[in-house]
């Protein structure tokens, strides 16, 4: 029943492939496969990356999407990677009124197309440190983060 499921709304997810290959877009990749392994050891499935629901908007763009067998929901993930905690910033910094919009074009686009009605929520996974860096890195998962107003619907 479960992997009939997950055939469902995986589907053939738009892979993002992007040939910078700048310190900034390594330490991002790195990110995400430090958070998608750290979700896997978690029990949750992968069932997409750097999908883009989108066709014709590049910045509609969701790091992981990922499904959780316990809960019975799907997760959309955003990862921000930093090199080291900040002093003079909270947690969720880095998610802008843009990112917001953005963020909720893609999922909204994403329900639609795969046609899931069930459960889904937003999580952000921060990431601390560097590839090949001395110390392993350091996972901050921040569980159903409410982006939106809770009046909210996407359709």
């Amino acid at each position: 029943m479960i992997s009939k499921l997950i055939e469902r709304i995986s589907g053939n997810g738009h892979i993002a492939f992007s040939g910078n290959t700048n310190a900034s877009v390594q330490r991002g990749c790195w990110g995400e496969d430090v958070a998608a392994a750290h979700l896997q050891r978690m029990g949750w499935r992968i069932i997409g990356r750097n999908v883009r629901p989108c066709r014709r908007d590049r910045r509609c763009e969701l790091d992981i999407v990922a499904y959780v067998p316990s809960e019975r929901q799907v997760v959309f993930v955003e990862v921000k990677t930093h090199k080291r905690h900040s002093s003079y910033a909270g947690r969720l910094w880095a998610i802008d009124r843009r990112k917001k919009s953005n963020l909720l074009r893609a999922s909204a686009n994403w329900l639609m197309v795969r046609k899931w009605h069930g459960n889904c929520r937003f999580d952000v996974v921060e990431v601390y440190g560097e590839p090949g860096g001395e110390f392993p890195p350091e996972i901050d998962h921040i569980m159903n983060v409410k982006l939106f107003p809770p009046n909210w619907r996407f359709w």
